[in-house]
């Protein structure tokens, strides 16, 4: 008993101790916050309804809750929509699907579904090995190394860019969606990553004391390819093995079979379907009002392939932008596009605006964050990828509203679709993919210039999900 006796009094006069240290909460301190927050009748509502209700139920503005507009002056032709499950890969449901709409477009008839379960393979590996030869590259460097800890906090992810889906598109083909089906673990992809990604840091440590030892590359090399042997055989246990060679019939909207059956390969698919290559066929566009505009920046080591591509884009203001989209859409070509999805967002109606929720006058308090400095401190940031297909323009060519193809499943928000007031889009919007017939002379120039390399772990460069 005198044991614990004293035992409790050492606790309180450490507690009081913690309480004198400069920046905590003293006591006097906590009786002015106190005072501050004296309950009010209102507070006391308000804590009851909370109390049984989800916030966006109370913060709903109900002046901003009527029926929607669904008319858009500039819409390109509908397409079926996808459900990437639970998964992170937004960024090549949306890919796919401007490759798909662009095949519609160029044959007028014929319509595609592309299997993102064998895209999702070779993306995978790809990663893997973009992890592991990052690992030798940075070996001589301590293991808390900010790069050195980059590999081994992101050995994997699912997502991505539209970066991506050119670099694999190009280098593996595709098939289409019959042919190499969703699996569970495509659908549903946290464990499978989970545990690939605990190989990755294991295989990982053994490069680097390789590495340390002075092995030849040669031996580093052979036994790094051992160590994606091991990871190809997880992914074929949890996706399928890549389909090599197939055999498929073009069909139009309504499932009619209008060409002959043919013998194809992942790549002579992607000849026929997509036409060529993809890399420098387009530029991407980011809104970054923490940057200069009208210049060129290149994110370090976010790529999909070691040997492929970097995420670069020109940062431009959000008219610019506008602009591109709608030379775009009116000649009938969907968009690769991303945002902060999250934000005022009413999934019931599938509706994004800044003023879906009053949650300043629920909690009695106001957030006057600019874009640029929601960026800044990680409130906000590119989350999502969609595919951007209509505009609604006022007399004076304006945007009024946006909407986007969702792959959240068809039976979400507008039969799939979102739809976005235009004082959301430039709030939340951040990145665009635009044919470069579309863009001017002038801003082609400007996504030519040097690059400014800018560090892969900026709020904003987070691979969209």
């Amino acid at each position: 008993m005198r044991t614990l006796f004293m035992s409790l009094s050492l606790l309180t006069a450490l507690g009081l101790a913690a309480q004198q240290k400069q920046g905590g909460i003293s006591p006097q301190m906590l009786q002015q916050i106190e005072r501050q927050n004296a309950p009010t009748a209102a507070d006391r509502a308000l804590r009851n309804a909370l109390a049984a209700n989800a916030i966006d139920n109370l913060a709903q503005n109900r002046q901003n809750a009527g029926a929607l507009d669904t008319y858009f002056s500039v819409e390109t032709p509908k397409q079926s929509i996808t459900d990437q499950k639970s998964s992170g890969r937004c960024w090549m449901f949306s890919g796919l699907n401007v490759l798909r709409a662009n095949y519609a477009k160029r044959t007028d008839s014929l319509s595609v579904q592309f299997s993102h379960d064998y895209l999702f393979f070779w993306d995978q590996l790809e990663k893997a090995n973009l992890m592991l030869q990052g690992i030798i590259e940075t070996a001589s460097k301590p293991i808390d190394d900010q790069r050195v800890q980059f590999f081994f906090h992101y050995p994997l992810s699912d997502g991505g860019t539209f970066c991506g889906v050119a670099d694999l598109a190009e280098k593996y083909g595709l098939v289409p969606a019959q042919v190499q089906p969703e699996t569970y673990s495509a659908d549903n992809t946290s464990k499978m990553s989970s545990i690939i990604k605990s190989k990755l840091r294991e295989q990982g440590l053994e490069l680097r004391r390789m590495v340390s030892e002075g092995r030849k590359a040669k031996a580093v090399e052979q036994r790094k390819t051992e160590m994606l042997g091991q990871i190809y055989h997880m992914l074929a246990i949890t996706l399928g093995e890549p389909i090599r060679e197939f055999t498929y019939a073009f069909r139009d909207k309504q499932g009619k079979a209008l060409t002959p059956v043919k013998r194809y390969t992942p790549r002579s698919f992607y000849e026929e379907t997509v036409g060529g290559p993809l890399n420098d066929t387009f530029i991407m566009v980011m809104n970054d009002p923490r940057r200069p505009y009208h210049k060129t920046y290149e994110v370090e080591y976010d790529r999909h392939v070691w040997d492929g591509h970097n995420w670069k884009y020109l940062n431009l203001p959000m008219d610019e932008i506008e602009q591109l989209a709608i030379a775009s859409l009116k000649d009938g070509r969907k968009l690769y596009s991303s945002y902060d999805v999250g934000k005022q967002l009413d999934r019931k109606r599938g509706y994004c605006d800044l003023e879906n929720f009053d949650y300043a006058s629920l909690f009695n308090t106001t957030f006057t964050m600019t874009k640029a400095e929601r960026i800044a401190t990680f409130d906000s940031g590119s989350t999502h990828a969609m595919t951007l297909t209509a505009v609604d323009l006022d007399a004076q060519g304006q945007p009024l509203k946006w909407k986007v193809e969702n792959s959240w499943g068809a039976s979400w928000g507008q039969q799939g679709c979102l739809i976005m007031s235009a004082r959301w889009f430039r709030e939340y919007m951040f990145r665009l993919v635009v044919d470069k017939k579309y863009v001017s002379p002038q801003l082609l120039t400007e996504y030519e210039q040097q690059p400014v390399m800018v560090m892969p772990e900026d709020p904003l460069f987070l691979p969209d999900e």
